[in-house]
């Protein structure tokens, strides 16, 4: 199997040169820019499974170079480096399709896990998954599309992708938040708070709105968490 090739847009070089040693010492494939400009050119014309983006570059913000990045690439992986006082940036891109972030100062043990486990998400889908009955629409998986019987599509972030097929697994059974984040997200959810994964379904259930008008797939239970009823999925 080729190594990964991960893409670090980063204009700091200490952390730049950091990030990709330790990326190299794990038999990564690393390409490098420290621009936004440059970045988007790299990112659009290099083959690569996965981006490492900072938000404050030179050359435009790395919100701009994510809105490229899934207008070009929708499936491509992005994870958002930020500072600790870019909340609202961190916000804005996990609203635009970004995968993951990791705030910094922030260890090569909990980079390399986040990358890993992105990584791990990325292949495309097969027919294992679940088939999910949607009004006027259905759910394509390999290429994470949600289309509506007339041709209108939208395209679901990795994390919204991998949500959404956690929940169609687990049909019928409300999932609370903690579970999600340890399922989903892959980390220990002590001390994190759930705003993540409110924010993600509200994504989810306004693309499956505008798309199929499927504002019910998704059921919040009270007190209980959130439930895709069991008569939409048929097991895979």
């Amino acid at each position: 199997m080729a190594a990964p090739c991960i893409l670090t847009i980063e204009d700091d070089p200490a952390i730049r040169r950091g990030i990709v040693d330790s990326l190299k010492a794990t038999g990564h494939v690393v390409w490098q820019a420290d621009r936004a400009d440059t970045g988007i050119t790299k990112a659009i014309g290099k083959p690569c499974d996965l981006v490492l983006l900072d938000l404050v570059l030179p050359g435009g913000h790395g919100l701009d170079v994510l809105s490229e990045i899934r207008t070009q690439k929708p499936t491509l992986p992005v994870i958002i480096l930020t500072a600790k006082g870019e909340e609202q940036d961190r916000i804005k891109g996990l609203r635009l399709g970004a995968d993951d972030y990791v705030v910094k100062p922030f260890s090569v043990d909990e980079l390399l896990a986040r990358v890993e486990a992105v990584l791990r998400r990325s292949p495309a889908r097969s027919a294992q998954n679940p088939s999910l009955s949607l009004p006027n629409g259905e759910i394509i998986w390999n290429s994470r599309e949600i289309k509506s019987n007339s041709g209108l599509t939208q395209i679901m972030s990795e994390r919204e992708c991998s949500l959404l097929d956690y929940l169609s697994r687990n049909p019928g059974r409300a999932i609370d938040r903690t579970e999600l984040l340890q399922g989903v997200w892959q980390i220990d959810a002590k001390g994190v708070t759930t705003r993540t994964v409110d924010m993600h379904i509200a994504r989810l259930r306004e693309k499956l709105t505008h798309v199929c008008g499927a504002a019910e797939t998704i059921k919040t239970i009270r007190g209980k968490g959130y439930m895709i009823d069991s008569e939409l999925v048929e097991p895979a």
